[in-house]
C-alpha cells in the first residue's frame, strides 16, 4: 500500500466515525439527555402566592421532563412521525413533543400527578432523535435525503435553518486588564453565571490604596470588608489566604484601615449602610446577607454554607490582582482562546428553553390564582398552556431574534454549493460590534491556528469577527467539576481548607 492509499484508507475510516458537525450533534444531544433537566431542577417548586382559604400549603412540583422522536398532528387529531423531507414539502416544522411530570401537594401530601406536554422542541436533522440517526445510505435515500448531507440544522416552517456558534468570553474566570484612562491602573473583571444569572464583578485599586469589590447593587465595597462578612474575620486568616509575602504592606494597609471591624455583624452593617438600606439593624443585616448568598459569586453556591468559600476565592482573586499590577505576571489576554467560550446549538436552546419556562409557570400562576379568585379550585392540567412555548422558540428560531437581545442567531443555511453549507454549520460569531474598531479582537491570534479557519473570513465590517471553525476541529463540553478536582488531587494537588469557627 502506497503513501497516497494509506492517506485515502486514513481520511476514510475519519469520516466513518466523525462528522463535521459532530460537535453540533453533540451539544444538541446533551441539551435533552442534561440540560433540560438542571433547568427543570432550577424551576422545581412553584408555590402561588393565592391559594383556597381551607388550605395552608400548596406547591406545584415539576419531576421528570423527557423529548419523544418527531411526529405530526393531522387536521383529524391523528398523530403520525414525520421525515426531514415530508417537514421541508409540507411547509411545518421538524419537532418532537415535550412531556414533563407534574404533581400538586396540598399541605406536603400529593393530591394529584399526571403527565403533560408542555411544548414542541424543534429537533436537530441526524442527533440521536431524530429519525435519520444511524441510518445506512440506502435508508437516507429511501427517505428522500442526500447521503452526504451532514445534519446539524433544524427545519422551522419547511425552511432550513442553522443555530449559528456563539463566540463569548468564558464565565465564572477572573481576568484583569490594564485601565490607563480610568481610576484605577488595571481593573479585574469576573462574569459569574448561574442558570440564568452572569453577574459582573469587578475589583479595582483607588488612588487611597484600597482594594475594591463591585456587584450587583454593591458599589465599591472594600474587598476586606466583604471577606470578613463572609465569616472570614481574623487579619490573620486574611493573610494566610491571600500568601504575598513579598507584597504584604499592600495588604496589611487595608487590614490597619478596617482593624476596627471585629465581627462579621459589624462587617454586614458597614455594607448595608454603603448601599443605602434605611431599616433596622436586624433587616439590613438579613438584606445584606441575602445579596451576598444570592449575587456574590452566585457560580460557588447560593447558600449560607458556602459563604467561607467564597470568601477564600476573593482572596486568591486579590493576589492574582496584586501580581499582575505589579508585574509580576503579565496582564491576562482576553483575545487568547483559553479566556474564550463557545455556546453551540444547544447552550443556545438551553438558554431559551430556561427563560420560556419561566413565563410558562408564570402563565401558568396567574391563569391557577385568577380561577382561586373566583371561589373555585382548578385541577393543574387545566391550567397549562402547551402551546405558549411551542410557539416562544418556533418564533425565536424562525426570526433569529434570542434571549439577551441577540439578534441573526438563526440564519437560513446557504445551499449555493456543499462547501457553502459546510461553511455555513461551522460559522462563529463574535457578540461584538460590526461599527467599533476592536482592531485586537479583529486580529489573528496564535490560538486560532488548528480551531479556527485563519483564512475564511468576509471582508467589510465583519473582518475578524466573523470566522469559521477549522474543518477538523472539534469542541469539548462542559465537564463535571468533582470529575476534575478528583484528576488534579491524583497529580498532587492540595486543596486549602477553610478556617475552622472557634
Amino acid at each position: 500500500m502506497d503513501e497516497r492509499e494509506r492517506t485515502e484508507l486514513l481520511f476514510r475510516k475519519y469520516f466513518e466515525e466523525h462528522s463535521l458537525v459532530g460537535s453540533e450533534i453533540a451539544s444538541f444531544n446533551r441539551l435533552i439527555d442534561e440540560e433540560l433537566k438542571v433547568i427543570i431542577e432550577e424551576n422545581k417548586e412553584i408555590e402561588p402566592t393565592i391559594i383556597p382559604q381551607n388550605i395552608d400549603e400548596f406547591k406545584i412540583k415539576l419531576d421528570k421532563i423527557w423529548v419523544t422522536k418527531p411526529e405530526i398532528t393531522e387536521a383529524d387529531g391523528s398523530k403520525r412521525d414525520i421525515y426531514p423531507i415530508e417537514a421541508r414539502l409540507r411547509k411545518t416544522t421538524y419537532s418532537a413533543p415535550m412531556y414533563i411530570e407534574v404533581s400538586a401537594h396540598i399541605n406536603g401530601v400529593q393530591r394529584e400527578s399526571f403527565v403533560t406536554q408542555i411544548g414542541n422542541l424543534p429537533i436537530m436533522l441526524k442527533s440521536r432523535y431524530c429519525h435519520l440517526h444511524n441510518l445506512s445510505k440506502e435508508e437516507l435515500i429511501k427517505n428522500g435525503e442526500d447521503p452526504y448531507d451532514p445534519g446539524g440544522y433544524f427545519i422551522i416552517n419547511g425552511t432550513e435553518k442553522v443555530l449559528v456558534t456563539i463566540e463569548d468570553l468564558a464565565s465564572n474566570r477572573f481576568m484583569v486588564e490594564s485601565t490607563p484612562t480610568k481610576m484605577s491602573a488595571f481593573m479585574g473583571k469576573l462574569f459569574s453565571e448561574r442558570g440564568s444569572f452572569k453577574i459582573p464583578h469587578t475589583m479595582e485599586k483607588l488612588k487611597d490604596g484600597i482594594y475594591y469589590l463591585t456587584f450587583t447593587r454593591v458599589n465599591r465595597i472594600p474587598l476586606i470588608i466583604v471577606c470578613k462578612a463572609l465569616g472570614l474575620i481574623k487579619d490573620q486568616e486574611i493573610l494566610e489566604s491571600i500568601d504575598l509575602q513579598d507584597y504584604q504592606d499592600r495588604i496589611v494597609l487595608n487590614l490597619l484601615e478596617f482593624a476596627p471591624i471585629k465581627t462579621q455583624e459589624e462587617a454586614l452593617d458597614f455594607i448595608a449602610k454603603k448601599v443605602g438600606i434605611t431599616q433596622s439593624k436586624e433587616i439590613r443585616i438579613d438584606r445584606i446577607k441575602e445579596i451576598l448568598d444570592k449575587y456574590l459569586l452566585p457560580h460557588i453556591g447560593v447558600s449560607a454554607d458556602t459563604r467561607m468559600t467564597k470568601a477564600i476565592n476573593l482572596t486568591k482573586m486579590l493576589k492574582r490582582f496584586v501580581l499582575i499590577s505589579e508585574g509580576d505576571i503579565p496582564v491576562d489576554d482576553k483575545d487568547h482562546y483559553i479566556n474564550k467560550r463557545l455556546k453551540m446549538s444547544g447552550d443556545l436552546l438551553a438558554d431559551l428553553f430556561r427563560v420560556n419556562l419561566k413565563v410558562l409557570i408564570s402563565d401558568l400562576l396567574y391563569n391557577f390564582q385568577r380561577i382561586v379568585k373566583r371561589g373555585k379550585f382548578p385541577s393543574i392540567k387545566v391550567v397549562i398552556r402547551d402551546k405558549l412555548l411551542t410557539s416562544r422558540i418556533y418564533s425565536a428560531m424562525a426570526t433569529g431574534n434570542w434571549v439577551g437581545g441577540r439578534t441573526g442567531i438563526s440564519q437560513r443555511i446557504q445551499r449555493l454549493n456543499f462547501l457553502e453549507t459546510l461553511s455555513h454549520l461551522q460559522r462563529v460569531v463574535s457578540p461584538l460590534s460590526a461599527t467599533q474598531e476592536n482592531f485586537q479582537a479583529r486580529e489573528l491570534h496564535p490560538t486560532h491556528l488548528g480551531r479556527l479557519c485563519p483564512i475564511e473570513t468576509p471582508e467589510g465590517t465583519n473582518i475578524g469577527l466573523r470566522k469559521n471553525l477549522s474543518l477538523l476541529a472539534s469542541i469539548t463540553t462542559t465537564l463535571d467539576s468533582p470529575e476534575i478536582l478528583k484528576q488534579l488531587k491524583l497529580l498532587g494537588m492540595k486543596t486549602q481548607q477553610p478556617p475552622v469557627k472557634a
